[in-house]
C-alpha cells in the first residue's frame, strides 16, 4: 500500500462521493447530501393535494363516484320537484267546516289548513331524504358493479401486457364483443404487437448473421497480418504498417463484439439463475490479474454474498466492465476498491476508482455508446467506449439500477443495485421480487 498520499484526501465538494480510507473497505461508498434535492411534500391542503387525491383513486372508483353522484344529484332534484307538486296540490285544496252547533273564524280555519300543509310537506320530504340515501347507496353499489363489469376488458389487456415479453410477443389479446371503443382499443394492441415481434424477430435475425458476417472477414485479415509479420524476410516498412493495420483490426474486432454484446444485452433474458455477485466479482478480479500487476494500481476488495437471478455471462460481463473502466481509466499510481453484498437491503455490487476529476454533469453522458470521460469518441486505443452502455443494458434487463458518482479527487464510483432474488415455493426454480 502507498504511504504518501494514500491517508490525505481532499476536501469533499457538494454532489462527490469521498475516497475510501485505508482499513474501510467495507464501507460502501455513498453521497453525504443527495444529488439533486427531493421534492417538498406539499401540505395536506389545497388544489395540489385533491389533485394528487383523485390520482390515487382506480378508474372504476372514480366511474362509481360519478354514478353515484349524479345519482344523488338528480335524486335530490326529484325531492325538490316532489315537495313543490305536493305543495302545490294541497295549497290548492279548499278546506270546509261542517256544519255543526259552533262556526269557526275563517283565520282559524286557513291557520289549521296551513298547519295540515306543513305537517305532511315535513313527513314527504323526511321519507323522502330517507329513500334517496337508502337508493343511493344501492345504487353506488350497483355502479360499483357495472363500472367492474364495463371494465373487464381493459383488465384482459392489462393482464396480457403484463405477460408479455420478447419471447412471447406472438400472443394476443384477440378481443370478443360488441365493435366498440375498448374492442378498437384491442385491436390496435394486437396491430402493434404484431410490429414488435416482426421488429424483434429481424434484430435477433440482424445480430445473429453480423455475428459471422462482421466477425468473419477481421479474422482473416489478422490471420493474414500475422502470417505476413511472422515472414523473416518482411522489410520493416511492412512490420510497421502491419503492426499499424494488426493494432486497426484489433481494435474493429472489440468495437463489433461491444455491438453486438450491447444489442444482447438490451434483448430479454434468455437465462435465469441465481447468481452471487460476490463470487462473480472474485472470479472477474482472478481473471484480470495480470493486468492488474501490470498497471501498477492497488487494488482492495470486499467481496460479500449477493445473490442475484439473471444470466451469468451478462453479469460477469458487468462486473468485468466495471473493473476494466477502472483499470483504464485510473492515474499512476491509483487505487481501485471493489465491493459487493447488500447496499440498502438490495444486492449490489460497488466498484471505486481514483482517476481525472469528473463534473457531475458529465457522468449521464458517460453511459451513451462512445462516450468516455475525456469526450473522446473515436481516437481511443483501449476501448471501444461501449462499457459502460453495456453495463446500463444489463442492469436493465435485470431490473436493477445503476448509479455512477464523482469522487472526491478524482475518479468515479459506479453503485449497481439489483431486485433481490428469491427461491420460488413450487420448485419451478428462482423468482425475483419486485424489488423497488
Amino acid at each position: 500500500m502507498r504511504e504518501g498520499g494514500a491517508h490525505t484526501h481532499p476536501p469533499v465538494s457538494p454532489g462527490e462521493v469521498p475516497p475510501t480510507p485505508p482499513g474501510d473497505t467495507g464501507t460502501w461508498r455513498r453521497l453525504s447530501t443527495p444529488a439533486t434535492a427531493p421534492a417538498v411534500a406539499r401540505g395536506a391542503g389545497g388544489p395540489d393535494h385533491m389533485h394528487r387525491f383523485t390520482d390515487n383513486i382506480s378508474l372504476r372508483m372514480r366511474l362509481t363516484l360519478i354514478y353515484g353522484m349524479l345519482f344523488f344529484a338528480a335524486g335530490s332534484l326529484l325531492v325538490l320537484l316532489n315537495y313543490v307538486i305536493v305543495a302545490s296540490v294541497l295549497d290548492n285544496l279548499e278546506f270546509t267546516v261542517a256544519p255543526g252547533a259552533y262556526t269557526l273564524d275563517p283565520a282559524i280555519v286557513e291557520e289549521a289548513k296551513n298547519s295540515f300543509i306543513e305537517s305532511v310537506l315535513g313527513q314527504v320530504t323526511r321519507f323522502s331524504m330517507m329513500a334517496l340515501v337508502i337508493v343511493g347507496f344501492l345504487a353506488v353499489a350497483l355502479g360499483y358493479v357495472v363500472a367492474g363489469r364495463a371494465l373487464s376488458p381493459l383488465h384482459k389487456i392489462t393482464r396480457t401486457a403484463r405477460r408479455l415479453s420478447e419471447r412471447s410477443l406472438h400472443e394476443r389479446i384477440a378481443l370478443s364483443g360488441p365493435d366498440d371503443e375498448i374492442r378498437e382499443l384491442a385491436d390496435t394492441f394486437d396491430d402493434m404487437l404484431e410490429r414488435l415481434d416482426r421488429a424483434f424477430d429481424g434484430q435477433r435475425r440482424f445480430v445473429a448473421n453480423a455475428s459471422h458476417e462482421l466477425r468473419t472477414p477481421l479474422a482473416i485479415n489478422r490471420t493474414l497480418l500475422e502470417v505476413a509479420l511472422a515472414d523473416p524476410e518482411a522489410s520493416a516498412d511492412l512490420r510497421t504498417v502491419g503492426r499499424t493495420l494488426l493494432e486497426t483490426n484489433s481494435r474493429h474486432e472489440r468495437l463489433i463484439d461491444g455491438l453486438l454484446f450491447l444489442a444482447k444485452s438490451d434483448r430479454e433474458l434468455d437465462v435465469r439463475t441465481l447468481v452471487d455477485l460476490g463470487e462473480v466479482s472474485a472470479t472477474v478480479l482472478s481473471q484480470l490479474s495480470q493486468e492488474i500487476e501490470a498497471s501498477g494500481l492497488h487494488v482492495r476488495s470486499d467481496v460479500l454474498s449477493a445473490p442475484v437471478v439473471g444470466d451469468p455471462v451478462l453479469l460477469e460481463r458487468l462486473v468485468g466492465n466495471l473493473v476494466e473502466n477502472a483499470l483504464r481509466y485510473n492515474v499512476a499510481g491509483g487505487e481501485i476498491t471493489v465491493r459487493s453484498g447488500t447496499y440498502d437491503e438490495m444486492p449490489a455490487v460497488q466498484v471505486e476508482n481514483s482517476g481525472p476529476v469528473i463534473p457531475a454533469y458529465e457522468i449521464e453522458g458517460l453511459f451513451e455508446p462512445f462516450r468516455r470521460g475525456s469526450g473522446d469518441r473515436t481516437g481511443s486505443k483501449k476501448s471501444a467506449g461501449l462499457g459502460l452502455s453495456i453495463v446500463r443494458s444489463v442492469v436493465r434487463a435485470h431490473g436493477g439500477s445503476v448509479l455512477a458518482w464523482p469522487r472526491a479527487g478524482g475518479g468515479l464510483v459506479v453503485t449497481v443495485q439489483f431486485p433481490v432474488a428469491h427461491r420460488r415455493s413450487d420448485g419451478d426454480g428462482p423468482a425475483v421480487s419486485a424489488g423497488r
